[in-house]
């Protein structure tokens, strides 16, 4: 398993539907990113410059919104993440 460092945080993002309401099939080339996932692990939180450790607010299972081009996109035993810094997350849905 992928385990994020310091303040990042690993996500499934969540697919969009591929059809419009009218039924037209969308091309993955017309889709747009996804902005809503699933976390599925996170660091251990980022250090001040003090030395001490400050946790992260999410925690893995959280289902949150984040910015449209946050994250880097990476493929692991044929499923699609995206690892990106706690800061990129706008809310927790739910």
């Amino acid at each position: 398993m992928i385990k994020p460092l310091g303040d990042r945080v690993l996500v499934e993002p969540n697919a969009k539907e591929e059809t419009t309401v009218s039924g037209i099939v969308l091309p993955d080339t017309a889709k747009e990113k996804p902005q809503e996932g699933t976390i599925v692990a996170v660091g251990v939180g980022s250090l001040t410059k003090d030395g001490e450790r400050v946790a992260l607010e999410v925690k893995a299972g959280d289902r949150v919104l984040f910015s449209k081009y946050a994250g880097t996109e990476i493929k692991y035993e044929g499923k699609e993440y995206l690892i990106m810094k706690e800061s990129d997350i706008h809310a927790i849905v739910g």
